[in-house]
């Protein structure tokens, strides 16, 4: 697939770019395409370029010394990853995987420092991504420090209901909310160093007692606002 200027016009970062500059970018950029599992980005190479996703779901991860895998973020259709070697040029600290079968676009971090000093907008995007991700990155890993299980998952379901915000939804009610392509269990027991048994039984738990229900596998319906926040802050128990 060729990269055309109105591809890259798809990514909020950098529709705001001019015409000719979208040009220009398209004719270094590549596409390519990843099937589940496979190797976006690996930990500890001298990547050359940022990640745009274009279609998929893609998760940094990292290995503890024994050897488990941990979740640290997602990575979304319309964002990128891999921009932390634009700002000091080291190797890429975590791997990149495809959740799904993915189409990403490179782009080379040679190019975009040019097009960031023409262009500094698009620089600050490409910081307050980072600043963002080293957010949710440290959040998450308060989340290891939680003892109770259960509480643990209702924290991680409070944050994805947040997004990149440091907290959960700023005005809960007890009305539905959606958390919207939410990740599997699995996934979820990646993030939080737990078995997908245990997760699968806190969310047994939380649909009996109706806060939260499936919505086909796209779609997680959160019927109980109110309550899933108390079981997050610890005030209440499952």
């Amino acid at each position: 697939m060729l990269v055309t200027p109105e591809l890259l016009s798809a990514f909020p970062s950098l529709k705001p770019l001019p015409a000719q500059t979208l040009s220009q970018l398209a004719q270094q950029a590549a596409v390519k395409r990843f099937a589940r599992r496979g190797i976006v980005l690996s930990a500890g190479e001298q990547e050359d370029a940022i990640c745009f996703l274009f279609e998929g779901r893609l998760q940094g991860v990292d290995f503890t010394i024994d050897g488990r895998e941990v979740g640290l973020y997602f990575v979304e259709p319309g964002d990128f990853c891999g921009e932390l070697g634009m700002f000091d040029g080291g190797p890429q600290p975590e791997h990149v995987i495809a959740l799904t079968a993915a189409m990403v676009v490179f782009i080379p971090l040679s190019v975009l420092r040019e097009v960031t000093l023409e262009h500094p907008a698009l620089l600050q995007a490409l910081g307050k991504r980072l600043a963002s991700r080293v957010r949710q990155m440290t959040r998450q890993r308060s989340l290891l420090g939680l003892p109770n299980i259960s509480q643990r998952v209702c924290c991680q379901l409070w944050f994805l209901l947040a997004g990149d915000t440091d907290s959960g939804p700023k005005e809960p009610n007890s009305g539905e909310v959606a958390i919207v392509n939410p990740p599997t269990h699995m996934e979820i027991a990646i993030m939080l160093s737990l078995s997908r048994e245990s997760v699968s039984r806190v969310f047994q738990v939380l649909q009996t007692r109706q806060i939260v229900k499936r919505d086909g596998p796209g779609k997680l319906i959160i019927l109980d606002a109110t309550c899933l926040q108390r079981l997050a802050e610890g005030k209440e128990e499952l």
